[in-house]
């Protein structure tokens, strides 16, 4: 049984190895971390200094490959509902280098 169990059917945050964060209804998982989301979007957010908002790409159904998985973490809803995505800004996260 994997450590990830207890989110299943539940709001999870994903950063990939490649810096990207998905969102999404966590539907199964496994013990090599290999992630099924459902109702996944994925969160584009931009630097300060890009002129362009940040963007919500919608995907649906989503496999993530456990070995590009960097973080999992459950989400608040009423949180993240709360907050107005297209007006954050951040420092864009650095990928992860294998050597």
């Amino acid at each position: 049984m994997s450590f990830l169990s207890k989110y299943v059917d539940k709001k999870v945050c994903v950063i990939t190895s490649d810096s990207r964060t998905l969102v999404g209804t966590l539907a199964s998982c496994d013990q090599m971390t290999n992630l099924v989301l459902t109702q996944t979007f994925e969160r584009i957010i931009r630097p300060p200094d890009d002129p362009e908002p940040t963007t919500i790409i919608p995907l649906g159904l989503y496999l993530v490959r456990g070995d590009n998985v960097v973080v999992v973490a459950e989400v608040d809803e009423q949180l993240d509902d709360e907050i107005d995505w297209v007006q954050v800004r951040g420092a864009v996260i650095g990928g992860v280098k294998h050597s």
